[in-house]
């Protein structure tokens, strides 16, 4: 601070001492001329050590900017190389495709390992009419559960129907080593946690599962067949009596039986 305190002091100095030594380099005076010019010798060396620090300063402002703008580069490239969820660059865009890409892939191969519907007769416009009645009676006919299966599909939900089925087909059984396999494949299919196909259901029916899965036998799945029928009953069965799906199939019955 005191160094540019005094070269401004000088620098004032100077102006004065210089004005006065042009004076006297008019005047003629050989001693006072002699004077005047050591004054120019000095302020011209400071001068220019004063030139050299503004060229100095100048040099190291845009290097300092440089530096900066270096900086900001990088941050913003690494930014592109990065996989976080926090930054709104394009390879979030590509993770966002790639995972939605897996997902509909996973729910393709889940529909191609779905079993066919059951065979069933056509229905009547009589069984339809009953679906509406209760749950119980959808579930009797095989026609019934074709179409509430049909509808379990469009909300990715099928595999409930798929379990309860399985879970009927196995009480049918009565050889043991069938029955132990079965039980294996059901457990597989729709309890393992690392199914795609699992079921929704609470901890105390799992615990349950798992200690009967120490000796399976036809009915190993009892209280989660139970826990599953009552979910469709209570969640999905009002939707299927207000969907297209219905309305369209009992329309159709509607319109044939009008005919006839």
């Amino acid at each position: 601070m005191w160094r540019q305190v005094l070269l401004y002091f000088r620098t004032h100095r100077y102006h004065a001492d210089n004005c006065q030594a042009k004076e006297t380099l008019q005047s003629g005076d050989d001693e006072d001329i002699k004077a005047a010019e050591w004054i120019f010798e000095p302020m011209g060396s400071e001068r220019m050590e004063m030139r050299k620090r503004q060229m100095s300063m100048t040099q190291e402002t845009p290097g300092t900017a440089q530096t900066q703008h270096g900086t900001g580069n990088r941050g913003s490239n690494a930014c592109c190389f990065c996989w976080c969820c926090c930054c709104s660059c394009s390879c979030l865009t590509v993770r966002n495709q790639e995972e939605e890409r897996a997902r509909r892939t996973s729910h393709e191969l889940q529909a191609e390992s779905i079993p066919n519907c059951e065979e069933s007769p056509a229905p009547t416009l009589e069984e339809v009419n009953a679906w509406a009645q209760s749950f119980d009676k959808l579930m009797l006919t095989p026609a019934g559960r074709n179409a509430f299966r049909e509808f379990l599909r469009t909300e990715f939900s099928e595999e409930n129907m798929l379990f309860w089925m399985a879970c009927e087909e196995l009480k049918q059984e009565s050889n043991k080593s069938v029955i132990e396999e079965k039980a294996r494949l059901i457990y597989e299919d729709y309890i393992s946690i690392l199914s795609p196909k699992e079921v929704s259901l609470d901890s105390r029916v799992r615990e349950v599962i798992n200690r009967n899965m120490l000796e399976p036998s036809q009915h190993t799945f009892d209280d989660a067949q139970l826990q599953i029928y009552t979910l469709m009953h209570r969640d999905s069965y009002p939707r299927f009596m207000n969907s297209a799906i219905y309305k369209d199939l009992l329309r159709s019955l509607s319109e044939k039986s009008t005919e006839a």
